[in-house]
């Protein structure tokens, strides 16, 4: 089983980490777009008494530490801006999510139970993960499939492992400015999940060529290079990244809830490029890159020249946020994922026990091949990459598609929050669903936390497809599941 495989490469690390030389306690900033949940045991701080003798002893006690932990002391480590709006835990991060780059002026305040037993997380370069696994039951019964186009859960009425994963990184310091500094982070993820990451051209046979229920994708790979000059600071990514904006993410952590939107599901979600971040001041921050285009690798045929630019302006003292971003935008003609994609996110805190997120966007294909069986000499889509429904008579045709999403939030404490999805989407044409027709989605969720390291996710979803039948298997006008999952921090 591959999660083995994780572990064999993790254990060749804690080797080469044990020798690796106690440094000062790192600061950086969680990634937005991967946000690092708190898990933040009290033993692991620097200075803490010494731990028992012994990996698996240092292990045991950092959990034991983190499940009964003692009062926290001392101020919150200095970062330049505007405070954190949210607290985490319970939330997945405590800065509203801007991808492509480190929370600019925020410290790295992240600790670890596998850093505790490795070297009491005294390192800038970390090592960490999870393991996620799910369950579903659902009014979809007909086989593989069949809660399409809700995700994660892509298959009904199953017990999954949904992701399991193993991060290696190191966060640039970008509260300093008297230096330059870097990061880096190699993330791996083994699970049914892989099936939504995949990128064209990176371990992707597993999904394109075998349909492989469980797969491998090394889901981020990526080298920053932080510069505290220019501006208030400009981070620079090389590699495989998140694709920048949304309020959801790919890991399981960093999500409000088990399950995904409809909008999330059918957006891009990686790229393989170069994004420039610049913090111009506390209210702006200004992005712009250059990647092969979503969900492809660089030498594959349908890798072309894709342009991303995006600006977050932050007001109210940090309370309320809106992202703009023109994620991808070439010629848009069909190709793998070569979706045209504009995003527009409000992040609002009401107070200091709710939140609201809304994100909208418009995205769109040209030339899109006609699958709706009424043109002479279709073309045959390519693999992975949906036809569209066209009118009579056309062999390509223009595909747009509209959504909307709104998260409300709160928090009970710091251990137990409620979360509510409302959302949208109008598929026009048919090309990324697969059905022509109109969506509605509503879920509620409880999550509830041990510690900072285990969190248990229960959800109640109900959707609903107004102009045909689109779940399961295309039978039914509405779905309803009953979900959860459970994810344990090392």
């Amino acid at each position: 089983m591959f999660p083995l495989r994780l572990l064999f490469i993790a254990s060749l690390l804690l080797l080469f980490s044990s020798g690796v030389s106690a440094q000062q306690t790192a600061t950086g900033a969680p990634l937005p777009e991967e946000p690092s949940s708190a898990v933040s045991a009290s033993s692991s701080s620097p200075g803490a008494a010494a731990p028992a003798a012994g990996f698996f002893s240092r292990l045991g006690e950092a959990y034991r530490s983190d499940w009964n932990p003692a009062p926290d002391a001392g101020p919150a480590p200095a970062r330049r801006g505007y405070d954190a709006p949210l607290d985490s835990i319970p939330f997945p991060s405590p800065d509203y999510s801007v991808g492509g780059t480190p929370i600019i002026g925020a410290p790295d305040t992240q600790t670890y139970p596998l850093m505790q037993a490795i070297n009491e997380n005294r390192t800038r370069t970390k090592i960490y993960g999870w393991f996620n696994g799910g369950f579903n039951v659902s009014t979809s019964n007909k086989g593989d499939g069949a809660n399409s186009p809700a995700a994660y859960y892509y298959n009904p009425n199953r017990i999954t492992p949904d992701q399991e994963v193993l991060y290696i990184e190191r966060l640039p310091n970008t509260v300093q400015t008297d230096h330059v500094d870097y990061g880096f982070r190699f993330a791996q993820l083994w699970g049914q999940d892989y099936r939504y990451t995949t990128s064209k051209g990176i371990f992707s046979q597993q999904l394109l060529a075998e349909n492989h229920e469980y797969g491998y994708d090394p889901v981020m790979l990526y080298f920053d290079i932080y510069f505290p000059h220019v501006a208030q600071g400009i981070n620079i990514r090389i590699g495989r990244y998140i694709s920048l904006p949304d309020i959801e993410a790919q890991l399981a952590p960093n999500n409000y809830t088990y399950s995904h939107s409809l909008l999330y599901t059918i957006d891009p979600y990686t790229q393989t490029g170069i994004v420039a971040s610049v913090k111009l001041s506390s209210h702006w921050l200004v992005q712009g890159g250059l990647s092969a285009g979503n969900d492809v690798a660089p030498w594959t045929k349908d890798a072309k020249p894709t342009g991303t630019a995006c600006a977050d302006y932050t007001w109210r003292k940090g309370g309320d946020a809106l992202y703009t971003c023109a994620n991808s935008v070439n010629n848009g003609k069909y190709a793998y994922n070569n979706v045209q994609s504009y995003y527009e996110t409000w992040y609002h805190k009401i107070n200091a026990k709710w939140h609201t997120d809304t994100e909208t966007w418009y995205m769109y294909e040209r030339q899109v091949p006609n699958i709706a069986g009424n043109v002479a000499n279709p073309i045959t889509p390519e693999t992975g990459a949906n036809g569209a429904f066209c009118s009579a008579g056309q062999r390509t045709c223009f595909a747009p598609e509209v959504a909307v999403v709104n998260y409300l939030e709160h928090e009970f404490d710091t251990h137990h929050y409620l979360s509510i999805r409302n959302e949208f989407v109008n598929d026009i044409k048919g090309q990324r669903t697969g059905h022509v027709t109109k969506y509605s989605e509503h879920l509620v969720s409880y999550g509830y936390w041990i510690g900072s390291t285990i969190l248990f996710r229960p959800e109640l979803r109900l959707e609903h497809s107004y102009d045909l039948p689109a779940y399961d298997n295309g039978t039914k006008y509405t779905q309803f599941i009953v979900a959860g999952d459970l994810t344990y921090h090392f």
